[in-house]
Parts: structure tokens; C-alpha cells; sequence
């Protein structure tokens, strides 16, 4: 489970490395219409502020001291999902795809394995952009 502070790889090309989630979204609501989600697990949306990036991207501009915010997919959680058949799947990191408005990538590569959950969630470009479908 990722929550918030939590730091994570980014898993694409676009240039960012590290990235801290600063908020969860679609978390379920409560009696009073608040959202009671605090963590994110393998396909959930959450907004993440940039912390290291490559020199040379967008996420580094110069003159600029502020994090950059973003929106991401976790597709990896050092936490244990379990699936219907009764098994688990769990990674050694926690890693997210940076993603736009519409829920597509904004990277053209995606490194490691990921998730089939996402599958379920409707990030089919994200799974047929991934080396490894765990």
C-alpha cells in the first residue's frame, strides 16, 4: 500500500526518477461525502510532485526550484496484492507510470514488470507498452 510521503520509482522515459505521492485519488467516500482512502494499491491514480529527474527534461527546467506535480498509475507495490485465485503478487519497489488528463502514458517505454491488475482497471496501454506482465 502507498500512502502519502511515500517515495517511489518512476517506471517510463519521461525523464523523472523519484517522485513523492502527495495525494490518493479515487478513494471511496464516507457518511459524509469526504474520501476515507488513504493509500493507493496496484491501479490507482495518484498525484505525485517530482523530486529527481535527468538533467536534460522537462521536469528540471532552469530557474525552477519547485517540484513539479503529475499525475501517475501505481503499477508496482512492495505491499502484497492478493488476487481471486488466492494468490499473492508483490515487487521489491514501489513504482509508478506517469500519466495525462485521459490516462495515457506520457512516456513511449515502460521498464520492468507490472501488475495485471491493470488490466482490470483499463490501462491497456500501459500493459502493452510493459516488458513483463506479472
Amino acid at each position: 500500500m502507498i500512502q502519502l510521503q511515500t517515495v517511489v520509482d518512476v517506471a517510463d522515459n519521461t525523464g523523472a526518477k523519484q517522485a513523492m505521492v502527495i495525494r490518493v485519488l479515487r478513494g471511496s467516500t464516507g457518511r459524509w461525502g469526504k474520501p476515507t482512502r488513504r493509500v493507493a494499491g496496484v491501479g490507482d491514480l495518484v498525484i505525485l510532485a517530482v523530486k529527481k529527474a535527468l538533467a536534460n527534461s522537462d521536469f528540471m527546467k532552469p530557474g525552477n526550484k519547485k517540484a513539479r506535480v503529475v499525475k501517475g498509475v501505481v503499477v508496482r507495490t512492495k505491499h502484497p496484492t492478493r488476487r481471486s485465485d488466492g494468490s499473492y503478487v508483490r515487487f521489491d519497489r514501489n513504482a509508478v507510470v506517469l500519466v495525462d488528463d485521459k490516462g495515457e502514458p506520457r512516456g513511449t517505454r515502460i521498464f520492468g514488470a507490472v501488475a495485471r491488475e491493470l488490466r482490470e482497471q483499463g490501462f491497456m496501454k500501459i500493459i502493452s507498452l510493459a516488458d513483463e506482465v506479472v
